[in-house]
């Protein structure tokens, strides 16, 4: 299967968290989409790997892309080194994605910002000809960078005000993260993921606010955006 847009991250449930609104707007646009988890979160605090694997599943149906896999990467351990790199670049020759999307390269988890790395230079050896791997040689055309946790000012945001409650089960079908149930053991250790759900809720809003619209996810690209008409442009300045 060839993607149009092929979402990138370390563990389930970062991309629904990060960008799983544009992932469904895409789709529901006719466009192939796909999800990497590069790790199946095995390190987690709550979940089983087999619990997390259905989770993911079952958000993936709720986005609904057409591919997801998990890469394989030893969580907590997330790195680019070259068996990594190699496995990515062999799916990414697989996919032959137009457009991918990473974590952005700072993070508070290590794991965040060495995904970014090892899926950027992934991509970039998915080119290499000479690369042994099977496959034809492919670098997709886009490569943007969810800013979503990141402190930064985005290049553009996505409206994904109509796609925000689906995103929002989505999040939630990860129930053992963010609904583990009365009965749990009360975590010793403070965990980020008990806000994650709110703290994205109101990154939503405030994005959205920003372009005009209820809530929105926001990116950034490294290069300069190519504008043809400069009178058609989006965004009231004013």
């Amino acid at each position: 299967m060839k993607l149009d847009l092929l979402a990138i991250a370390a563990h389930p449930d970062d991309v629904e968290l990060t960008c799983g609104g544009t992932l469904l707007k895409m789709a529901q646009r006719g466009h192939k989409t796909g999800i990497l988890d590069l790790t199946a979160g095995e390190m987690g605090s709550r979940g089983t790997v087999e619990t997390r694997a259905k989770e993911a599943a079952k958000a993936a149906k709720l986005l609904g892309v057409r591919w997801r896999e998990t890469l394989g990467v030893p969580d907590s351990d997330v790195q680019a080194v070259r068996q990594h790199k190699m496995r990515l670049a062999a799916v990414i020759r697989r996919l032959q994605p137009r457009t991918v999307i990473l974590p952005y390269w700072e993070a508070r988890h290590p794991d965040h910002y060495n995904a970014s790395i090892l899926a950027y230079e992934g991509c970039f050896l998915a080119g290499l000809k000479q690369l042994p791997l099977e496959g034809e040689p492919h670098r997709p055309f886009k490569i943007l960078y969810s800013t979503a946790y990141a402190t930064v000012r985005p290049t553009f945001v996505v409206d994904i005000t109509a796609q925000y409650e689906q995103r929002r089960r989505a999040i939630l079908a990860f129930a053992s993260q963010f609904r583990p149930g009365k009965g749990t053991k009360k975590d010793k250790v403070f965990l980020a993921i008990d806000r994650l759900e709110d703290e994205m809720n109101q990154l939503a809003r405030h994005y959205g606010q920003m372009i005009g619209v209820r809530y929105g996810e926001p990116f950034l690209q490294k290069e300069l955006m190519n504008v043809d008409d400069i009178v058609k442009l989006d965004g009231r300045s004013i």
